[in-house]
């Protein structure tokens, strides 16, 4: 593949070439002709009428692109073309290979992205199993993959001489949070083939220094620009294609506020959002198309697409409030923390999503509570995974109840918001997932349960349709997303959806100095590259040591009947600004430097404690059982502490304190793994509940041989992780953790090690 692009990279600069050769060609061609007429007319002129004065017409500054003049608009794609062509295949934006993209044979391609050029672009070339004519079909429908577009109206469509098109296009985007205001694009695009049978699609904005004509009015709006942009597909011997795309804008950076700039000034960002979010979308219905994928929901592909595209869409509307959706503005409470909007129209709001004989009755509309707020040194991967694993940390199952409620004819009565919410379990059942695992849709049920009389109608399952999308941290400007909406038990294609959600987006990084107070990072695999005390390096060529900024954007919607509006209205403000606690204790308890500087767990990955645990769990394993857990030539703590974490097998420990669950506090790269968790939520995972009830019986009635003999074997079994899915193993080996002194009183710690296990 690689000598194939490098081959084809060649051929496409010689054409390019030879195109802005024969352009500037014809533009003298052109020129010449027109100062040959006009002098001959001039000529002419003084002998006809040698004593009258020659007429004098204003000459526009761009005669061949009138407005109405298609020939004028042919102009200005062929020179759209041909910039579009020096990008993508060329070198007239200086291009740097994005680091952080998934290397091998399973990679979407080579993504590059602009340093030092006007605005921020992203490049991309990749290899997909689709016909061109199939690959333009798709790309055409920028919606369907393009998750920011509002809406996108071609108002215009020109047929040219040589078989392609002209359109032009209006095109509205979300803005990604409640801090600065949406873009909108006007431009014209252009589509046509080459001479080697490649299919092309360019597009630009129109503007008064491009000539053509003059776009919609915007007030909503902030009109942003389209530089030369667009798509070479190129087929390929055999089938499939070769496609090359280029995105290049100019966002207008100076009309956000300034801690906002640095999303609107990212090449890598735009990388995401965009050119890699077409090709991943082109290589997911490639294989859908060959049959690559099969969902065990028994739901075609499209229909589970349909349903990300509505949740974000959703979620996107909630965030932007846009007047012409029908949402207004209500009056604050005196701070401005949390913003509420209404709709009262919720046909009008439901029906580009819906079919409006789906949706009850919502009595009064539908009200939204949102809010953005910065937050500092945590990533948005880790953050929006800490929240997907642990809903009960910030939810209120009560506030969930009340939003299930709305698929009901009768609402429940408006609740209180409470501080330590009703306890509740999740368990999550995956749905579909993209081509490379960065989005995944999935049901959530929550298991509710009643502690008082009163809160027995609230103790119901429920069940919530999630997305969550960005939790890989080695993505580089990719936003984290989780978003979610009640549905019933029916699940039918057409249900409705109101969605609420988290977006995390990253604004930049800084470098801090190294030193004591450096920032680490909570993988322990981190510490394994280098050793102990190191940092190791990002994508970006330096360590890891930053002070991370990102923004967190929380939008909340609920229906209401017009007389609760205000209780509901109440509710929803309290309710946000509790998520918005959780949440900043959340990111405090997991940001990196926070833990560094001693504020999270004692036993970090790397630390003396961490490789001083590592030490007992092995030379205890050997005093009990006779047997190494590691190899024997592993004797410096670095080297057991690697070996520890890249075990097979999943080895857990779990303390035991009078009268208490043993709770788990350290597990290697396999326990994470199979528990479904992180380091720092570890400690929140009893042991009695991950163990089916046969397990639970079996620890029982070897507890006291494990107290005595310092070991145990139990059988095979079940357990399940944090999430709920069913895990077996072959066998579970539980041995007393003792120090260098033969003694565990100062530890009261079992180590476990779950032999061959899998997700069932």
């Amino acid at each position: 593949m690689n000598k194939l692009l490098m081959e084809e990279n060649d051929r496409l600069q010689k054409q390019v070439s030879h195109l802005v050769y024969e352009n500037g060609y014809m533009k003298q061609q052109l020129q010449t002709a027109s100062v040959t007429t006009t002098d001959n007319n001039s000529c002419e002129s003084v002998v006809v009428s040698g004593q009258h004065q020659q007429q004098q017409n204003p000459t526009p500054r761009h005669p061949q692109r009138d407005a109405n003049n298609p020939a004028g608009l042919l102009t200005i794609a062929e020179e759209t073309l041909a910039e579009f062509l020096s990008k993508a295949t060329g070198t007239a934006v200086d291009w740097v290979q994005m680091i952080g993209m998934k290397p091998g044979p399973d990679s979407i391609g080579i993504v590059a992205v602009s340093r030092n050029c006007s605005g921020v672009a992203a490049r991309a070339c990749g290899l997909v199993s689709l016909e061109p004519t199939k690959v333009a079909e798709i790309l055409k429908d920028r919606p369907s993959w393009y998750r920011d577009c509002r809406c996108i109206d071609v108002l215009s469509i020109i047929p040219t001489a040589n078989g392609g098109t002209i359109e032009l296009i209006y095109m509205q985007t979300y803005a990604p949070t409640t801090l600065a205001a949406a873009r909108d694009f006007w431009t014209l695009r252009y589509t046509t083939s080459l001479e080697d049978g490649s299919l092309v699609i360019c597009e630009r904005s129109l503007t008064s220094s491009t000539g053509g004509p003059t776009g919609p009015p915007t007030t909503s709006f902030v009109r942003a620009e389209m530089l030369p942009s667009g798509f070479l597909i190129r087929p390929c011997d055999g089938g499939g294609s070769i496609i090359h795309i280029v995105d290049h804008v100019d966002l207008d950076v100076w009309s956000v506020p300034e801690v906002l700039r640095p999303l609107y000034e990212s090449s890598k960002i735009l990388a995401q959002k965009m050119t890699i979010a077409a090709l991943r979308h082109i290589r997911q219905i490639a294989q859908e198309t060959n049959g690559e994928i099969q969902y065990g929901s028994g739901r075609q592909p499209a229909v589970l697409r349909t349903f990300s595209q509505r949740l974000c869409r959703g979620f996107n509307d909630a965030v932007n409030g846009f007047v012409d959706d029908g949402w207004s503005l209500m009056g604050s409470d005196g701070v401005e923390d949390v913003t509420i909007m209404i709709n009262s129209s919720p046909g009008k709001f439901f029906g580009s999503q819906y079919n409006t004989s789906m949706v009850p009755s919502f009595g009064g509309g539908v009200l939204c509570a949102k809010a953005s707020m910065l937050l500092q040194s945590v990533p948005p991967a880790l953050l929006v995974r800490f929240l997907r694993e642990h809903r009960s940390e910030w939810a209120d199952y009560g506030i969930d109840t009340y939003s299930a409620s709305c698929l009901k004819p009768n609402p429940y009565t408006v609740p209180c918001a409470r501080p330590s919410g009703f306890p509740s379990s999740q368990v999550i059942l995956p749905l579909a997932h993209t081509v490379e695992h960065e989005e995944f849709l999935e049901v959530v049920r929550l298991e509710g349960q009643a502690f008082t009389p009163e809160d027995v109608a609230l103790a119901r399952d429920m069940y919530l349709l999630q997305l969550c999308s960005g939790i890989d941290e080695n993505e580089v400007g990719a936003c984290a997303q989780l978003v979610f909406a009640p549905i019933d038990e029916s699940f039918a294609d057409n249900a409705p959806l109101l969605p609420s959600g988290f977006r995390v987006i990253p604004l930049d990084s800084k470098p801090v100095m190294d030193g004591p107070g450096a920032a680490r990072t909570l993988d322990l695999a981190s510490t394994l590259e280098v050793g102990p005390g190191s940092n190791r390096s990002t994508g970006d060529g330096e360590t890891n040591s930053y002070n991370l900024r990102s923004v967190l954007t929380i939008a909340f919607q609920f229906t209401f009947e017009n007389h609760l509006r205000d209780d509901v209205a109440s509710m929803a403000r309290q309710y946000v600004r509790s998520v918005v606690g959780s949440v900043q204790r959340v990111a405090m308890a997991i940001a990196p430097s926070r833990i560094s500087s001693g504020l999270g767990p004692k036993s970090l990955p790397g630390s003396p404690e961490a490789l001083t645990l590592v030490r007992w769990i092995c030379q205890s394993y050997r005093i009990h059982t006779g047997g190494e857990l590691l190899r024997a030539d592993s004797q410096s703590g670095d080297a057991l502490l690697k070996q520890l974490w890249n075990h097979s097998d999943a080895i857990m420990c779990c303390s035991l304190k009078t009268n208490a669950s043993p709770v788990f506090t350290f597990a290697n790269q396999a326990g994470l793994d199979m528990l479904e968790t992180t380091l720092v939520a570890l400690q929140d995972i009893m042991l009695d509940k991950i163990l089916d009830e046969a397990g639970r019986k079996s620890l029982c009635s070897e507890f006291s041989k494990i107290m005595q003999q310092g070991f145990a074997h139990l059988p095979a079994g079940i357990c399940v992780s944090s999430m709920g899915r069913p895990v077996s193993y072959e066998q579970v080996i539980v041995w007393k953790v003792v120090d260098d002194d033969n003694d565990d009183a100062a530890n009261h710690c079992l180590a476990l090690m779950f032999v061959n296990w899998s997700f069932v």
